[in-house]
């Protein structure tokens, strides 16, 4: 995550969540089957929280700015850390573990670094009741705390290339707002840290893990982003340079960074003496990078799917893809009912699906139609007297709430046809909506209208520092400042394009808005 990430507004801000009263009412509306007391159209920040809380995603911690991550936010984390430690591994990537502590003098090393994540730091300063003579910080990120080793284990070109990755949590105590996912005092992640011999090596790396932190979005969180280099000001502190994968949150016109993959050049090999001896005998630097994305990608899937009925899950992450609900009228065969539920699971899990059955008889269908719909589970199979009668099931679609009758004999492959078509609709849906928000200007005006209408915004610039910082400064308001997103790899042409600003011949084009 780069260091520069935009200054946060109140979206998502939740009061205190343990006032007496805040925590009641949420448990009698669970009772209940209410649903959501706030609209997505309406109160996003509200609604965010609301999903994240009554979904069961997480829970609100006694600790601003952490919390609990609850079972059905950790099977989605689960999945696409089977999927990226199953990629990365093909790379011949190795998993490791560093300690979380890093001493200050190692910290204080990179000054550009230490400078982007100064207020963000946590420290340990006492033992029990004595105060330390050494203050400790913990991990904000790691290269300070592993490059003295690959120091130290680097020394010849047979070395090299030294590919390591560690899955792990990580604290960045600074920011008045936080936000369940998006902005938390702890997360998790995976951050990975390589060293090369060449830039060609290091500059390969950098665009294939972008390319899985790509394949995550779109292909596993059904959310399209758009891959590209972040600008000077905006790249991680004390990197060469800055890719990412960028999303965006139609309602509330803000841009997201979704995940990161920096090369850092030789700028840490300078400071921590990674040196090796190259064929020639002839000592060299090593070329770095280090990239990571985290529990933030959760966050993104929740805003960009999420609905008034609560969460929408993408099949293919979803802790639960399909649940079967009986529907008992009163003179029906009722353990008939049940036992057909039971054989309908057992049929859907051996055929490799995520199925459950909600066999409680202490709540009504409908009330369970509410539970599971505020859980986002992808596929609804309601079997009553009629449908075992028939020798069918009726599935309900959570995301279009589209009905059909599936005969039991086709159960496998019309579910999976569901489940497939479930997935690819998400992203079409995602897509047409992201889409609908991008406006290509070309003067300063058309910017500042695009940008009251929370538009994500392409428009051609001159690439310098201050222009982006008077950019910045210009439309500070209420809701954050604009700044550059990325500037697309797939850059419209320029020829004959003046920047937006100052009116100097543009050297690229580049997505500007207001961000998380």
């Amino acid at each position: 995550m780069a260091s520069g990430e935009g200054k946060k507004s109140g979206e998502g801000k939740k009061p205190n969540a343990n006032a007496k009263g805040g925590g009641k009412k949420k448990e009698v509306k669970k009772e209940t089957g209410l649903g959501l007391s706030y609209k997505k159209e309406e109160n996003f920040g509200e609604w965010y929280s609301e999903v994240c809380v009554n979904g069961e995603m997480i829970e609100y911690y006694d600790i601003s700015g952490c919390y609990i991550l609850r079972p059905w936010t950790m099977a989605v984390w689960e999945t696409m850390q089977t999927f990226f430690d199953a990629e990365i591994k093909k790379m011949k990537i190795k998993n490791c573990y560093f300690p979380l502590f890093v001493s200050p003098g190692v910290l204080q090393k990179e000054k550009d670094h230490i400078e982007g994540f100064a207020p963000e730091v946590a420290w340990v300063t006492k033992s029990g009741q004595s105060d330390l003579e050494v203050p400790i910080a913990i991990r904000p990120t790691s290269e300070t705390v592993m490059y003295p080793y690959y120091s130290k284990w680097i020394r010849g070109h047979r070395d090299l290339p030294l590919r390591l990755n560690q899955w792990c949590n990580v604290v960045r105590w600074e920011f008045s707002h936080p936000t369940p996912f998006i902005r938390s005092r702890e997360f998790l992640w995976q951050e990975g840290h390589t060293a090369f011999a060449t830039k060609e090596e290091a500059d390969k790396e950098v665009l294939e893990i972008l390319e899985l932190y790509r394949r995550i979005y779109e292909e596993y969180l059904a959310i399209p982003v758009i891959k590209g280099k972040k600008s000077e000001l905006e790249k991680f502190a004390g990197g060469f340079y800055t890719t990412s994968v960028e999303a965006f949150i139609p309602n509330t016109g803000r841009g997201i960074q979704g995940a990161t993959s920096h090369c850092l050049g030789q700028n840490f090999a300078k400071m921590f003496d990674i040196t090796f001896e190259n064929e020639k005998g002839e000592k060299a630097m090593v070329w770095q990078n280090s990239w990571a994305y985290s529990t933030r990608t959760i966050g993104v899937m929740v805003m960009v799917h999420g609905d008034d009925k609560g969460l929408v899950m993408p099949p293919k992450v979803a802790s639960v893809q399909i649940i079967v609900v009986p529907v008992p009228f009163k003179d029906a065969d009722t353990q008939a009912i049940f036992d057909a539920c039971d054989a309908t699971v057992n049929t859907l899990n051996e055929a490799g699906f995520r199925a459950e059955a909600d066999l409680r008889d202490n709540y009504s269908p409908g009330w369970k139609y509410s539970h599971w719909e505020m859980k986002g589970v992808p596929l609804r199979i309601e079997i009553g007297p009629k449908d075992l009668a028939n020798k069918q099931a009726r599935a309900v679609r959570r995301d279009n709430s589209a009905k059909i009758d599936i005969p039991m004999v086709n159960l496998v492959e019309q579910v999976k046809d569901m489940l497939d078509n479930i997935q690819q609709n998400l992203f079409d849906v995602a897509k047409q909506k992201r889409d609908a928000c991008i406006k290509t200007v070309r003067t300063w005006d058309e910017f500042i209208e695009a940008l009251g209408q929370k538009k994500m915004i392409l428009a051609p610039w001159c690439d310098e520092m201050e222009v982006e910082k008077d950019v910045k400064a210009r439309t500070k308001g209420e809701t954050g400042a604009a700044k550059t997103l990325c500037a697309p790899f797939d850059q419209p042409d320029l020829e004959g394009v003046n920047c937006f600003v100052t009116g100097k011949p543009a050297k690229k084009w580049s997505y500007w808005g207001r961000s998380y």
